[in-house]
């Protein structure tokens, strides 16, 4: 059996996480009522969020291994918002609280407001089939 090579970098990985929850967002700001549509974006924020969270801890391991113990800490404190705001979102999704997931999603538009993704982007709609999956995590 060969070696399994991964092409895509944990930073590479955490971009395209980024410009994904950017375009959510921007579509979940057009949203004129809530519908199937808004769930599947909220949702989407969410796993993308714990993803993005997981994917730090990846990072400061990899760097904490070559003792950059501050470059790690600085890194760990400019993204320490990323899992309490899929927390927060979250439990206001399930709880049909979309004050609080407005209020949530506003926040994570500021803090990844350098953000740039062209109108002519190629990451389609990650979102599709987000809210079926995050109960289906839910419940396990």
């Amino acid at each position: 059996m060969s070696r399994i090579i991964a092409v895509e970098g944990t930073g590479t990985e955490r971009n395209r996480l980024v410009k994904s929850i950017v375009i959510a967002l921007r579509e979940l700001m057009k949203q004129k009522q809530v519908d199937a549509h808004s769930y599947d974006l909220a949702g989407f924020i969410v796993l993308a969020l714990r993803t993005i969270s997981k994917n730090i801890e990846k990072t400061v391991s990899a760097w904490e291994k070559k003792d950059y113990w501050i470059k790690a800490d600085r890194f760990r404190m400019q993204w320490d918002w990323v899992n309490s705001s899929a927390e927060k979102i979250e439990k206001a999704l399930f709880s049909e609280d979309w004050a609080t997931v407005a209020i949530q999603a506003a926040f994570v538009a500021q803090k990844l407001n350098s953000t740039k993704v062209s109108e002519n982007h190629r990451l389609g709609q990650p979102w599709v089939g987000a809210w079926n999956q995050l109960k289906k995590e839910q419940s396990t």
